[in-house]
């Protein structure tokens, strides 16, 4: 009789790791990824959590309970594994990783220092084009103070046409003293460059060499009797200073510097990242997760660095964490190839740059309180919904629904994601409404119904169904869902009657509304929903209708036919662009011969001729 035992494949595997840096994938017994890690060495790495005896976490523990199967990627060094793991977290979002729930990219100032005539330009993606790029600024909001700024006190273009010197007359911008009109010769390139140059220390942080500059030359044209010009710098030097005020948090030198500070209560942690540039504080972005306890300091700032750089952002010169990192060589190692040189992480522990870590501490502890603050909100506005609508589960996942359009034309549904108490942008969906012809509002919302949830699609169903609108949108919706066997779905209808401040919420088979209490929880949930749908679906049926306008003012134009439209508008994006640009662009563009250039010329008017 043979004495034989069994080998279980996980075992198996755990028996044949290989010895070289990877990446590996624990998996449960249905093979769903629970978590990512990265390795130097694999098989040292991955055993460790097997051994007898080991000191693990609680969450580490409830983890090892759950793996059935393992799954490793060979790399061919450290930092591959590195930049492999990254990918894959933000490809998977494993529950037992620490994840950022963040899918933006951040808008950029773009500064192609190389053109004659450079354009500040806002982008969301960084490429190596020989262009400064100056951020990230979040919110966008601090982008648009900053541009405000900018565009008050440096006289730069702003215009897209082709800067020659050749214009006929210049823009109101020449008018109201914002630009110097380059466009007609105005001003030379190397003139040009100068106040280019204002801007680039305005955004680097380089205050005395900007205002000592500008000083001097209010100085020399002083000593001209060019008294005009002289008050003009005058004047652009006070609204420097008056800038400078108020954004400068640190007398640090001119360097880019993000900022990370956490803060804790409970078992909620908040993340909060400043961003730094030349001692101005230019945006901050905050990371909150509810449920943290067993994640260390260090884990959590380690997760946020390698994902959020993950994406099209360009790192800091120098990079302030609140905690040592065991990996700092290999994050350095990584951020400095994406950036193009040298990138410092640093935990300082006095001075200047300790007290931008209290700063940005002192936003996490603000932050997670708010975030607190929200949630127990949001928990009392489902657990309402649930008992106002008899619902058999607390609504934790609500889509909501919009229709939007112009007298029946362009007609679009939007579909919005509540998920735990936030919107869930990844999961939106718009459609384009197909099978109805003019403004039927009912069946445009029964066939975005039927679209949504009558296709086999990577997404949850919801614990609830909300629809902008009364009685009628109801049933229609309501009959969507039958034709596609998903009458259990729970769902109501949102509406005001006319002249009426209260919200009333439509249930189906019931002909009275439960008319909801302006201050209660769940009315301001719903409402948040509703409103965000109303957004997205405006949003969409703008941009449909503003490509329709433009389409056909292309179409009535003598020998611009559907491809030459087509190439013009993939060229340039708007008539003004169209307009505006030179004869050989338009050939170059679409192929158009002489006649139909003086056709677009008298069809679209340049700003600048006419």
């Amino acid at each position: 009789m043979s004495n034989t035992t069994t080998t279980s494949p996980l075992e198996s595997k755990l028996a044949h790791l290989p010895n070289q840096p990877g990446v590996y994938l624990m998996k449960n017994v249905r093979g769903e990824i629970l978590y990512i890690g990265k390795a130097l060495v694999l098989a040292d790495r991955v055993r460790s959590y097997f051994q007898k005896g080991g000191d693990h976490s609680p969450k580490t523990l409830l983890l090892l309970a759950q793996v059935a199967d393992l799954e490793t990627i060979v790399t061919r060094s450290e930092l591959e594994a590195l930049i492999l793991e990254s990918n894959l977290v933000k490809r998977h979002r494993p529950r037992f990783n620490v994840v950022l729930r963040d899918d933006k990219q951040y808008p950029y100032l773009r500064l192609p220092i190389k053109e004659r005539f450079p354009r500040l330009s806002i982008v969301r993606r960084v490429q190596k084009d020989g262009a400064l790029y100056y951020g990230p600024y979040v919110p966008t909001g601090a982008l648009r103070e900053t541009l405000k700024v900018i565009r008050k006190v440096f006289p730069l273009a702003t215009c897209e046409i082709e800067i020659d010197g050749k214009a006929e007359r210049a823009c109101i911008e020449f008018e109201i003293k914002r630009c110097l009109a380059p466009c007609i010769g105005n001003q030379s390139s190397e003139d040009y460059h100068r106040i280019v140059k204002q801007v680039r220390q305005f955004l680097e942080g380089r205050d005395t060499e900007l205002l000592d500059g500008l000083r001097e030359e209010m100085r020399t044209a002083a000593d001209r009797e060019q008294f005009e010009d002289a008050a003009r710098l005058r004047d652009r030097i006070v609204k420097i200073e008056r800038t400078l005020e108020k954004q400068r948090v640190a007398q640090t030198t001119a360097t880019e510097q993000d900022v990370i500070g956490l803060a804790r209560q409970g078992t909620a942690v908040d993340l909060q990242m400043l961003f730094v540039r030349g001692g101005l504080l230019i945006g901050r972005k905050d990371f909150f997760w509810p449920l943290a306890a067993d994640a260390t300091d260090e884990e959590l700032v380690r997760s946020a660095i390698e994902q959020f750089y993950n994406k099209d952002l360009l790192p800091p010169k120098e990079l302030l964490v609140p905690t040592p990192l065991g990996e700092t060589a290999l994050l350095e190692a990584w951020l400095s190839e994406k950036k193009g040189e040298a990138v410092k992480i640093v935990a300082p522990e006095r001075g200047i740059k300790h007290d931008l870590l209290l700063l940005a501490e002192e936003n996490a502890g603000a932050a997670v309180t708010d975030h607190l603050r929200d949630e127990e909100s949001d928990r009392q506005a489902v657990a309402e919904l649930k008992r106002l609508f008899h619902l058999e589960r607390a609504p934790r996942r609500i889509e909501g629904f919009d229709i939007s359009n112009t007298m029946g034309d362009q007609s679009v549904a939007s579909m919005v994601v509540w998920e735990e108490g936030q919107a869930k942008k990844a999961d939106y969906r718009r459609f384009r409404i197909q099978t109805v012809r003019g403004a039927n509002d009912f069946a445009s919302m029964q066939e975005a119904i039927l679209r949504r949830y009558g296709q086999e699609e990577d997404l949850p169903l919801p614990d609830l169904v909300l629809i902008d609108g009364g009685l009628g949108q109801l049933a229609a919706a309501m009959e969507g869902l039958k034709q596609v066997g998903r009458s259990g779905l729970a769902m109501i209808g949102l509406a005001k009657a006319r002249g009426d401040k209260e919200e009333r919420v439509f249930l189906p088979g019931r002909k009275n509304p439960i008319v909801l209490r302006a201050s209660s929880p769940a009315t301001h949930l719903l409402q948040r929903i509703r409103d965000e749908a109303h957004r997205f679906a405006i949003a969409y049926h703008r941009k449909l209708r503003g490509k329709a306008l433009l389409a056909s003012r292309l179409d009535e134009i003598d020998g611009v036919g559907k491809i030459k439209r087509n190439r013009l508008l993939r060229k340039f994006g708007s008539l003004q662009a169209i307009a505006e640009a030179t004869d050989e662009q338009l050939r170059d563009a679409a192929g158009v011969d002489a006649k139909t250039v003086a056709a677009i010329r008298k069809s679209l008017p340049s700003p600048s001729t006419g």
